[in-house]
């Protein structure tokens, strides 16, 4: 233990000895680690701001949809159904780990307020209490909290900011909401807006947030009937096996939609007048709704994969030429370390700690500079890509390092430098001594 302690301690030494031979390598290390930490940190958070806007409107891992004949503008369950799905659920052994229930009217609410009116592409009736933990992760104006959630009523109203904008309404303000019933019949209520959430994107600019039970009555609606149910999960990598097992228990229980994978499989399903009686409940990924964002994020990781390898393509062919010469300057010092006693194993030893320590000082430092470009990308506007806010945390292009990324880069940076670093030294330290002093190159 003590002859390693020795022999690292002077690895170290020839570190700091060699220094500026290092330096452009050292460089090179710390660019690009840093490129690769950016590219990928903001390709994780981008999925997972994209995955949570998704998941906030769509109410789930997975979702229960119901689609019926005699209620054409909007999804609908029973509460009956509701329960025959539950039952299902349970007996599927699929265990999420939170439940959903929503109403949702897809055909032009509109909100008024001080003579101006706008347009909702969705209302949305919520259980207040059971989705504090989805509004908690929204970006909301004023001094409204995720706390305040589970203590609204009846008449509370959430609206979206850009609707806000349009209407001059605050929060206190009264607006009216207009709905239309099953038999054409126009229902109006008052709110008071007690949230507004900062979000532009496309799932929550024209969206508005009000009780269910409310909803349910203006539709004229029974009290506990809704027309999705989400299901959340531990693991939503999982989500898709979950609804598989939770199809094959439903398809014995209710009428049960065929699986679908996109958003053109679901339309072709859907495209033709229903052919069955009552409802029919499918069940959805959030894959299945985002097919085409899926497609661009694929887009995007093909790019990202490309600028990834071309920097570990430099690192190889940086670490290997910087490498090499520097072996070739000290041909003489590593022949009388051999002559003066240094067996082989030894050099191989002091030469790769030299790398590896290098390594460890570049990684720390990469780690800095990405810090530094996810700093400056957030302050980078996107409003020239149409939709992009999805993508975005408040707005801005955020990092988000996990674990696991952060692990691989490290392990593959280091097994570069290692390949990099580890034919040379083997030539170093087991050619002949008389070549070693002559400065014969290696």
């Amino acid at each position: 233990m003590e002859r390693f302690k020795l022999l690292a301690g002077l690895g170290f030494k020839y570190l700091r000895r060699y220094k500026r031979r290092y330096a452009f390598l050292l460089a090179a290390l710390v660019f690009c680690f840093a490129i690769v930490t950016f590219i990928t940190s903001s390709k994780d958070s981008m999925y997972n701001n994209v995955y949570f806007s998704a998941q906030s409107h769509y109410a789930g891992d997975i979702v229960a949809i119901g689609y019926n004949n005699d209620i054409k503008f909007t999804h609908y369950i029973g509460s009956e159904d509701i329960k025959t799905v539950l039952n299902a659920v349970e007996a599927s052994g699929i265990k999420p780990v939170h439940t959903v229930k929503r109403t949702y009217f897809n055909r032009s609410g509109i909100v008024y307020f001080n003579g101006m009116s706008v347009v909702q592409k969705y209302v949305i009736g919520c259980d207040w209490e059971n989705e504090v933990k989805l509004f908690s992760k929204m970006n909301f104006l004023s001094e409204f909290s995720s706390a305040d959630v589970s203590v609204l009523g009846e008449d509370s109203i959430i609206i979206s900011s850009p609707v806000a904008d349009m209407l001059g309404a605050n929060t206190g303000d009264v607006v009216t909401l207009e709905v239309t019933n099953n038999w054409g019949q126009k229902n109006t209520k008052q709110f008071n807006v007690r949230g507004i959430v900062q979000d532009t994107s496309i799932f929550g600019y024209f969206k508005v947030y009000i009780s269910r039970l409310t909803l349910n009555r203006l539709m004229l609606f029974n009290d506990d009937d809704c027309s999705i149910m989400g299901f959340f999960f531990d693991n939503p990598s999982r989500a898709n096996k979950n609804r598989y097992i939770l199809q094959e228990a439903m398809q014995s229980r209710i009428q049960t939609g065929p699986l679908v994978f996109n958003r053109e499989e679901m339309s072709k399903e859907l495209d033709e007048p229903f052919p069955w009686d009552g409802t029919k409940v499918f069940l959805y990924t959030l894959p299945v709704h985002l097919s085409e964002v899926a497609s661009l994020m694929d887009a995007m990781d093909l790019l990202a994969y490309l600028l990834y390898g071309l920097m570990l393509v430099i690192i190889l062919f940086s670490a290997s030429v910087t490498y090499r010469l520097i072996l070739h300057e000290r041909t003489r010092e590593i022949g009388v370390m051999r002559s003066i006693g240094f067996f082989s194993a030894d050099l191989k030893l002091v030469l790769w700690t030299e790398v590896f320590m290098l390594a460890v000082a570049s990684i720390a430092a990469g780690f800095l500079l990405s810090f530094i470009f996810s700093f400056a990308a957030s302050f980078i506007s996107f409003s020239w890509f149409p939709s992009f806010e999805i993508f975005l945390r408040n707005g801005r292009l955020t990092p988000l390092f996990l674990p696991g990324t952060v692990v691989l880069n490290i392990v593959l940076t280091l097994l570069i430098l290692i390949l990099a670093a580890f034919f040379p030294a083997q030539r170093a330290s087991n050619k002949n001594l008389p070549s070693l002093l002559s400065g014969e190159p290696l």
